[in-house]
């Protein structure tokens, strides 16, 4: 196989390929397995370490320290500071995600389009269908199985059943899982069919190589061409890449930040950033539940999504869900002493705020306030949570709300939650739109071909193009319409 280890790279590192792809996430091997196919030579590099399936910790801090970026520990500043969540390894965020799998739903292509004719001529919806069966049949996208769905995922759709909302088992791209729990540390058995186990394989197949533990500083140009990279292996080897092509596929803050970093600042670069912040409540059971058991998210309640709220079974390891409870001292000692008998489901925010990512001082930083509308619907979503646990059978609820402990009802819940943002505890998982796509170079950086609109020769692949969140996971979407810019860096 074609694998290079940047840790073992201590010499001056040059190549000369038709195509760089900059991340091994879902959108750089989907380009690179396009590519690849297609006869050009490949070079993905990656800054996260290759990392096997027996390599994923048991402990959730363990498997932060090996393969998250800054151990989960990333933060958005602003009103609200929140973490915000990326692997750092051969596969990007895929391998340490939930596996959920949803297809871009037609009412936000809809809106894409409505506001750029020019992406809808593009990008007709039935290319990106049939770019999108294909995507889900590589991956092994399914419903969750009954049987490793576990007690967490059948009480969500008790509550769900009870209060009449829609819900539906998750869709994930697995197989052969065996529900252990464990997706957030990374398949121990490999049955999460993430690019790292699929497309990337396939690209490999076809010639191209992975270079890992290696960081790209700045993409080259002259002249208004991208001609290459350069960087340095983890090994402590300047690295340099020349390409016919560049593609960015680092994410939607690591992807505008290299721009920035390498002097391509035209356009709204960085500008326009936006997520999916999620919040959540913990429920007590009677029943034991044992929420690190089964498929990690396996269920989800849907109903509410047009008002941009998606619940999930959530799933994590005891340390973490015993750092979610409330109380100190003995309270949270018989609490803890009670993990068994505890849950946690959250929900995550179509949010309209918007922020940004920037180079300062040669760091990169992200800024995102949630608006009066993102907290408005923080605290509706925490009401319907503690409606759904209650409705499931839970005797008491925690919200994630600073100083807020045990409560009995749901309206207790809402009352509880406050209208300053500062107050809830959460975290951001998705990000979209710091190199947005679109006609007009003044407002977006990329065309609906990929292409950057000053910079030829460089393309940007991952969810940074979006021109807007999705409301859903965005794996699947992703993978999309980075297939479809292979097909561009190769036509």
């Amino acid at each position: 196989m074609n694998r290079i280890d940047g840790r073992t790279v201590t010499s001056a590192l040059h190549r000369r390929v038709d195509v760089v792809v900059i991340g091994s996430g879902p959108a750089g091997a989907a380009v690179a397995e396009v590519a690849s196919a297609a006869g050009a030579s490949v070079l993905v590099v990656e800054s996260g370490p290759w990392l096997e399936p027996a390599d994923f910790a048991l402990s959730a801090f363990d498997a932060m320290a090996r393969g998250y970026r800054s151990m989960g520990a990333s933060l958005v500043l602003g009103r609200a500071p929140m973490p915000y969540v990326q692997g750092r390894m051969v596969g990007g965020s895929a391998p340490i995600n939930g596996a959920i799998c949803w297809r871009l739903p037609r009412d936000v292509y809809d809106g894409w389009a409505a506001a750029d004719p020019g992406f809808g001529e593009a990008r007709p919806w039935e290319e990106l269908e049939e770019v999108t069966d294909a995507v889900e049949a590589r991956i092994g996208v399914a419903p969750t199985d009954p049987a490793v769905a576990g007690p967490k995922n059948r009480l969500m759709a008790d509550g769900a059943e009870a209060l009449g909302l829609e819900h539906r088992p998750i869709r994930r791209n697995v197989r052969g899982c065996v529900g252990l729990g464990r997706c957030m540390q990374g398949c121990p058995k490999g049955a999460k069919q993430s690019p790292d186990r699929t497309l990337l394989l396939d690209a490999m197949a076809s010639g191209a190589t992975v270079l890992s533990s290696s960081t790209v500083d700045r993409v080259l140009h002259q002249g208004g061409v991208a001609t290459g990279v350069v960087g340095r292996t983890e090994g402590g080897a300047p690295l340099r890449v020349d390409a016919e092509r560049v593609v960015l596929a680092a994410s939607a803050v690591q992807s505008p930040a290299l721009l920035l970093a390498s002097g391509i600042d035209q356009g709204p670069v960085g500008r326009h950033f936006q997520c999916h912040p999620g919040v959540s409540v913990a429920g007590r059971f009677e029943q034991p539940v044992r929420m690190w058991e089964g498929a990690t998210q396996g269920h989800e309640v849907i109903g509410l999504r047009r008002e941009g709220l998606k619940f999930e079974a959530l799933g994590f390891g005891p340390a973490l869900l015993a750092a979610r409870l409330p109380g100190v001292g003995s309270d949270l000692r018989a609490r803890v002493d009670e993990l068994p008998h505890w849950l946690d489901w959250g929900v995550a925010l179509r949010a309209t705020g918007q922020g940004r990512v920037r180079r300062l001082f040669g760091r990169t930083v992200v800024t995102w306030s949630p608006s009066t509308a993102d907290v408005a619907s923080f605290r509706r979503g925490m009401g319907v949570l503690g409606e759904l646990l209650l409705a499931a059978g839970a005797n008491a609820v925690a919200p994630g709300i600073q100083g807020v402990g045990l409560l009995g009802d749901a309206q207790a819940v809402l009352d509880a939650a406050p209208a300053r943002a500062a107050a809830y505890v959460g975290a951001i998982t998705h990000m979209f739109g710091t190199c947005r796509m679109g006609s007009d170079p003044q407002t977006s950086v990329v065309r609906p071909d990929f292409r950057h609109h000053r910079i030829d020769r460089l393309y940007v692949a991952d969810s940074s193009v979006f021109p807007s969140n999705t409301g859903v996971n965005p794996q699947v979407s992703i993978l999309a319409m980075a297939t479809l810019c292979g097909r561009e860096v190769t036509a």
